[in-house]
């Protein structure tokens, strides 16, 4: 999705700006398939002796989710049938965001103008 630029917006009708932010919240479509974060892989040791792990070639690399929080969140472990799920809630989270940044850029020119509605 191509960001508008502030000065692109301020080049538009209001007209203009009212359908495209109707156009963008058309695209928001199903918000249930979200999550805000990121998947990381990483490898663990087992530390029983002897094992490959304890020689520097950890197991894994295993999947896990890291929730976007403030603060420090718990990340929880994703198992392979489910990395591309996630995957896809989290490419879904970050068109999301994108659409309502550009609305809220929207919002924000009409709101100069004094027509915002």
């Amino acid at each position: 999705m191509m960001r508008e630029h502030k000065n692109d917006l301020a080049g538009m009708s209001t007209a203009a700006l009212l359908a495209r932010r109707r156009t963008l919240a058309g695209r928001l479509g199903d918000v249930e398939q979200t999550l805000a974060g990121s998947l990381v892989e990483q490898t663990r040791r087992c530390g029983k002796a002897g094992c490959r792990c304890a020689d520097g070639e950890g197991h894994g690399p295993y999947s896990y989710f890291s929730p976007k929080v403030a603060g420090r969140g718990r990340m929880k472990y994703v198992p392979a049938v489910l990395v591309e799920v996630v995957r896809r809630y989290l490419g879904r989270h970050e068109e999301i965001e994108a659409v309502l940044a550009e609305i809220s850029a929207i919002n924000a020119e009409l709101l100069a103008r004094r027509e915002l509605i």
